[in-house]
């Protein structure tokens, strides 16, 4: 075989491999896209019923360390990784940082209010995050922005307030003014905080992979919110299935998101993979309806859901990219920041599309392989967004 032949079977195959649609069967992405999807609601549902006979900071608690646990062993089986992780520990006040950020003050906020409004208000709520992070950028950082993005932002907001009042029994018994608000405020501002954990990890971790820099942010996240679990929680009233559902909800339903977020925006993009993360209010509403936890949603409370998913859309959608040619850079920091707050909240919203662990890195580059284009992206998070 000459060196020509060489070279044009190498370039074969990296094309082949650039196709994430192809890379491994036509029906791995659908499959993977549908999977993440039915974890997240799933994790949303699960929340709601944890949060209501057990406290939400040892919910918080639990869910991190089995994450943690989970990640960390995947990140153990991955030589390709083990560079990344000693050079994310080596950085505590960023670990601390974005754990505070990205876990103690977004599982606090997120299910604190879970515990008040119900997870589908939550769930749309931190659905949310794209459209928090561009405007944190325009306020904080004057990142430009455009028509398109402002009318996607304000769209998706007004959507959810008028979701929040309209639908009056989401996730249980009628709610009040100021139950709605104060639970609406936590899962807001944990979803704000997420946002800034985009912002921070492209700064602080922009030269490490995810799964590399995931198992020391989860470690510091649960030490975190354990020791506020120990000193503010009574735990005598939990039992255990209480903890055993916790164990599946952080191990089987969180930590694979991480996993299958990164996969699908390694093949297919982030923009991709928040999409797919807004189908996740929709099956948290009808997965509360199907329980008896709440009332069938009435045509206003859908077209609402429609609408606010409409919004987010218009935020993180750009221009299509050309053919053959992976998803557009980011072209500033709002962007970058909100790719990586929208992949890694996919895996810890359950819930951010949440779309889970930072985007952005093309579909050649391997599961947890440092790279120059993992810097936006991988420096980046479900829905959302994919946030758990």
């Amino acid at each position: 075989m000459t060196a020509g032949d060489a070279g044009e079977r190498g370039a074969e195959a990296g094309a082949h491999r650039g196709n994430g649609g192809e890379r491994g069967g036509r029906l791995v992405v659908p499959g993977l896209a549908v999977l993440m999807v039915v974890l997240l609601a799933t994790g949303w549902l699960l929340s709601g019923h944890l949060v209501s006979g057990a406290p939400a900071l040892a919910v918080a608690a639990g869910r991190t360390a089995a994450s943690f646990l989970v990640i960390t062993a995947v990140a153990a089986v991955l030589p390709r990784t083990w560079a990344g992780v000693r050079t994310a520990t080596a950085r505590p006040g960023g670990i601390a940082l974005l754990a505070f950020l990205g876990f103690f003050a977004y599982y606090s906020g997120t299910l604190l209010g879970t515990s008040r409004i119900g997870a589908s208000r939550v769930g749309l709520i931190v659905s949310l995050l794209p459209c928090l992070t561009f405007l944190i950028g325009i306020v904080a950082f004057r990142e430009p922005s455009t028509r398109r993005k402002l009318l996607g932002t304000l769209l998706a907001v007004a959507a959810a307030c008028g979701y929040a009042v309209a639908d009056g029994r989401a996730g249980g018994a009628e709610v009040g003014t100021g139950a709605l608000l104060t639970g609406g405020l936590m899962a807001l501002g944990g979803t704000v905080t997420y946002a800034l954990y985009g912002y921070v990890y492209r700064r602080r971790m922009a030269d490490v992979p995810p799964l590399a820099a995931l198992p020391a942010i989860t470690g510091a996240g649960t030490v975190m919110l354990g020791l506020a679990t120990v000193l503010f929680v009574p735990l005598g009233g939990m039992d255990a299935g209480d903890w055993a559902g916790i164990a599946v909800l952080g191990a089987v339903l969180t930590a694979p998101v991480f996993v299958i977020s990164h996969e699908l925006i390694l093949r297919k993009g982030p923009l991709f993979t928040s999409a797919v993360a807004l189908a996740v209010p929709f099956l948290v509403r009808l997965g509360e309806w199907a329980l008896g936890s709440a009332q069938a949603p009435g045509p206003l409370v859908v077209v609402l859901i429609a609408v606010c998913a409409a919004g987010v859309w218009l935020t993180v959608g750009g221009r299509r990219a050309p053919e053959g040619a992976s998803e557009q850079a980011p072209r500033t920091a709002s962007e970058q920041a909100a790719r990586t707050a929208s992949g890694q909240a996919s895996g810890q919203a359950s819930g951010p599309a949440h779309s889970s662990a930072p985007a952005g890195a093309p579909a050649s580059t391997p599961l947890g392989a440092p790279g120059p284009a993992l810097d936006a992206v991988e420096s980046s998070s479900p829905s959302q967004g994919t946030t758990s």
